[in-house]
């Protein structure tokens, strides 16, 4: 018998997992929300551009008039013979420069050195004229007399005199009453409809989004309305558009799910099927022995009952570890670093006494100690069913080996494997002998045909692959089962 050796594994880190509580969102209120906060947002800001062009409008007739004004009043300053300038303002213009009831008006002619030719003082100065600041165009400024809003207009003339031409600068203010008016008038008439338009708008986006959802509540209304047994698709014909993914994903999840049920429902048949034969037998057994009266007959029957017995247990765990494997995932399971040399070693000297009692060469060889990520307890299954058919299907004397080592193809594949000098296992059988209840023809030995199906469903569990070796050049079947290395395999002494 080979000796068992190796190397203990350092402080493993189980996988840790957290959850979070969210909190449930209204697909109706979030459209609605992003629909709304724009247009309440945009609302203050049109206000204020409202009130802005409102004043601009409001600008336009009264700064022409005034531009007019100062025109006129630029063509009455004169030079007098004697080199003086003079303003005469006839009995008509006196009439234009005089207020109306809304609006008091002033005019100011200044002087090259802003003095005051004629008008009122209250205007502000102008200053020193510059002869850079001369143009043709009609300036407009916002200026405050006595506390009062006024809208200026400015235009600098030059005088024809000698020795140089003279520069005037002719002014005209006006209170901003009228302005401000009409650009009440002009706000109120655009903001007015405003807040019966908003009100409406959002009263149409309510109804707009409450029959746009209206699919949505009647797909929840008919899958609510659906029997529990109901597994037929759901039709996608009439459904909108942006549903219809929804539909097809969620049809492809109700046949997934009937594919399942399915199974259960014939692994169930199956297992009371199994059952039925072994339980048949120790009531049969049974029976006998309630009617047997020789203790040596009796204590036959006894025993025939005990093998029974352990058979139909055996027939249960296999069921129950095949159950467990079908209904773990690797969202569901708890997944760990797994030294697989070590995992090897321990679940192989769990069989040498069965071994020795058969007088078989059970033993290990491993080269290797990687770690991958996977659920030790299934793994052990995995491995304890390997080496149970090894040991099952090998000749007396002959040997079973469990191995770890490296995928020559693929350095970052580690492969677990058992090798054994049985019968093998023929080419044609070689993919159906991972059925359920499924064993080969012929060998003599008892079992139920679960043991190669739970090793399949863990080996997918994992993501690993399953290769058999059975050729008549190499007698017995040699199970690879090859498993991804984890993230970090540190080295080892």
């Amino acid at each position: 018998m080979r000796l068992f050796s190796w190397r203990r594994q350092g402080g493993r880190a189980p996988l840790s997992a957290s959850s979070s509580r969210r909190t449930p969102i209204s697909l109706f209120g979030e459209i609605l929300d992003w629909m709304l906060a724009p247009l309440l947002f945009v609302w203050p800001i049109s206000i204020v551009a409202t009130h802005h062009v409102a004043q601009g409008i409001a600008n336009q007739p009264y700064d022409q008039a005034m531009a007019e004004e100062v025109r006129a009043i630029a063509r009455l300053v004169k030079v007098s013979p004697r080199g003086r300038l003079i303003a005469n303002f006839p009995a008509a213009a006196r009439t234009l420069l005089h207020g109306d009831e809304e609006d008091a008006l002033y005019f100011r002619v200044s002087g090259p050195r802003g003095q005051l030719l004629a008008g009122d003082a209250d205007l502000p100065s102008p200053g020193v004229l510059s002869r850079d600041d001369l143009s043709a165009a009609v300036q407009f400024d916002d200026d405050e007399i006595n506390g009062e809003d006024i809208r200026i207009a400015s235009r600098m003339v030059e005088l024809p005199t000698r020795p140089t031409p003279t520069l005037v600068m002719v002014q005209v203010g006006e209170t901003r009453n009228k302005r401000e008016a009409l650009a009440s008038q002009i706000i109120a008439g655009v903001l007015l409809p405003q807040f019966l338009v908003i009100p409406a708008t959002i009263v149409l986006v309510w109804v707009g989004l409450t029959r746009g959802i209206a699919p949505l509540n009647r797909l929840q209304a008919m899958i609510r309305r659906r029997r529990p047994a109901d597994m037929s698709p759901i039709a996608e014909n009439g459904a909108p558009e942006e549903v219809q993914p929804l539909i097809s994903a969620f049809n492809d999840m109700i046949a997934r799910l009937e594919e399942n049920l399915q199974a259960q429902q014939r692994f169930v048949a199956d297992a009371a099927h199994q059952m039925r034969t072994p339980l048949a037998g120790l009531k049969m057994q049974a029976e006998l022995a309630l009617e047997e009266r020789d203790p040596e007959v009796l204590r036959g029957s006894l025993q025939r009952i005990h093998a029974g017995t352990e058979r139909a247990a055996h027939l249960i765990n296999q069921l129950l570890a095949l159950a467990r494997a079908e209904a773990c995932s690797p969202q569901t399971s708890a997944f760990e670093t797994v030294d697989l040399g070590r995992l090897a070693l321990d679940v192989a000297a769990d069989f040498v006494p069965r071994a020795m009692g058969k007088g078989i060469d059970l033993g290990a060889e491993i080269d290797d100690h990687p770690l991958i990520e996977g659920n030790p307890v299934l793994l052990r299954e995995l491995l304890a069913n390997l080496i149970d058919n090894a040991i099952k299907y090998s000749r007396r004397d002959g040997q079973v080996t469990v191995f770890t080592e490296r995928d020559a193809a693929r350095p970052d594949l580690v492969v677990l494997g058992v090798r054994d000098q049985g019968i093998g296992i023929p080419v044609a059988e070689q993919q159906r002998i991972f059925m359920r209840f499924h064993r080969v023809l012929g060998t003599g030995e008892e079992g139920s045909g679960l043991g190669l199906a739970i090793v399949r469903e863990i080996a997918e569990l994992h993501g690993a692959t399953i290769r058999i070796d059975s050729t008549p050049e190499h007698p017995g079947a040699c199970f690879r089962i090859a498993f991804a290395r984890a993230a970090a395999d540190p080295a080892r002494a």
